[in-house]
């Protein structure tokens, strides 16, 4: 695979109106590991909980799904997102996967590859280029979780105005996003940490 191309892609959180989304550009000889650690990054999630990419394999046609193995369960087989670069799924005409992260609050991703870009030399990837709206916060709950913590903040006489306003963060602001102020982290390292026991 050509390493002077770049994947532009729209990352979309399912459920919820306004739309949550990121656009963020990364090399197209990612891994699906590498992926999962710039769409945490992008969105503002921690990384907390489990993650799984559903995509349909292009030469078996047939949905996959990809993330961390769990040898416990057996029942479905989810394939080491870290072995499979996403340039042997991700195409013009195989463009479509879907993210979920957390299996708790189940929070459901569309992702849409837009474009196939030339590098430009002079920008560091990956990098996201826009976006709307925060990341919910971490086990809120889910969307019905969500919404109810939003009206619990917007509405001063709400009984559980304070304690949500303590919990979610006094700087938390649902409708702000900054596409300048995403900082991405080292997927190798992410990847030590996660499995070093550290995250």
């Amino acid at each position: 695979m050509d390493c002077t191309e770049v994947y532009q892609f729209k990352i979309s959180l399912k459920g919820l109106e306004p739309a949550i989304w990121r656009r963020i550009q990364v090399p197209v000889h990612y891994s699906f590991w590498d992926l999962h650690v710039a769409i945490q990054d992008s969105m503002g999630w921690l990384d907390y909980h489990l993650h799984v990419f559903r995509i349909v394999n292009p030469e078996l046609g047939e949905r996959e799904e990809i993330g961390i193995p769990d040898d416990e369960d057996g029942l479905f087989e989810i394939l080491p997102g870290w072995e499979l670069a996403i340039s042997e799924y991700s195409s013009s005409e195989n463009n479509c996967a879907e993210y979920e992260y957390d299996f708790g609050d189940s929070w459901e991703h569309e992702i849409i590859l837009e474009k196939i870009l030339p590098r430009d030399t002079d920008s560091e990837y990956p990098k996201c280029i826009a976006g709307e709206r925060a990341c919910p916060p971490e086990d809120c709950g889910g969307i019905d979780g969500y919404q109810e913590l939003l009206e619990a903040i917007y509405i001063p006489s709400h009984e559980e105005h304070k304690s949500t306003k303590t919990r979610a963060g006094a700087s938390f602001d649902s409708e702000k996003f900054d596409p300048t102020k995403v900082q991405f982290d080292d997927p190798e390292k992410r990847w030590e940490k996660a499995f070093s026991g550290e995250l």
